[in-house]
């Protein structure tokens, strides 16, 4: 059964969610807190971190970022704010998706399921792809530049899987996000860049001309660097 952890102070809704998820094979742990919520990210070890942007003390952003330094789970941030500066905060720091309050709970589930299956599907391809200066081991989901371990959240090592597989293609934004799927197309462009920015910035790709993803002006992105095996 999966395990999934929400940090939420309203407790009546989040008591609701818990025993609605359960009736979809979902274990729910709720937190009303970000002390809590945090302990529990620990000693729980979820599959996946549902966080709610307005929370009591540290708010769900600064919960975010402090998760990001250590944990690669996937976040699904929620949010009853719905500007789209408060999605793409989210997506800046590292969160992999978000749905704004009210949201229908079946919907919240399948964004849940979504994001767990896509987590999943990402180590089903099993091999090793070889670049100049750059490994992904897809057995491990593990990444190596110059020989030295990269941290990815489960997000951006899909991004950086899509593009290497693709390697020398131009690919749009709109074949990013259809790939990686679960993202809100209503903010696209700005997504996907974001992605590829702080993937960049991971990799110490940040400067030019670029070593490993080159921007195609007016069309995307193109993984540039040379294959050592055929990706």
């Amino acid at each position: 059964m999966a395990k999934v952890l929400l940090i939420d102070d309203d407790r009546k809704h989040s008591d609701l969610m818990q025993a609605y998820f359960k009736r979809f094979g979902i274990n729910l742990v709720c937190a009303y807190d970000s002390v809590d919520g945090l302990k529990k990210l620990f000693r729980e070890e979820p599959d996946l971190l549902l966080l709610d942007v307005m929370l009591p003390g540290k708010d769900g952003f600064e919960v975010c970022r402090e998760v990001r330094k250590t944990n690669n789970i996937p976040i699904i941030m929620l949010t009853a704010r719905g500007d789209v500066i408060d999605r793409v905060t989210g997506l800046e720091l590292g969160a992999d998706d978000y749905i704004g309050k009210p949201f229908e709970p079946r919907e919240l589930v399948a964004r849940v399921q979504a994001t767990l299956r896509r987590a999943a599907l990402i180590g089903l391809t099993i091999g090793e792809l070889n670049f100049e200066g750059l490994s992904i081991d897809t057995e491990s989901q593990t990444v190596r530049v110059d020989e030295r371990p990269i941290d990815l959240t489960s997000m951006e090592y899909e991004l950086l899987l899509i593009l290497a597989r693709k390697h020398g293609r131009k690919l749009s934004r709109d074949d990013i996000l259809s790939e990686l799927r679960g993202i809100d197309a209503a903010i696209l462009t700005r997504s996907v860049d974001i992605m590829v920015s702080r993937l960049r910035q991971k990799l110490g790709d940040s400067v030019k001309p670029a070593r490993f993803i080159q921007t195609v002006w007016g069309r995307g992105y193109s993984f540039v660097c040379a294959p050592l095996t055929d990706a």
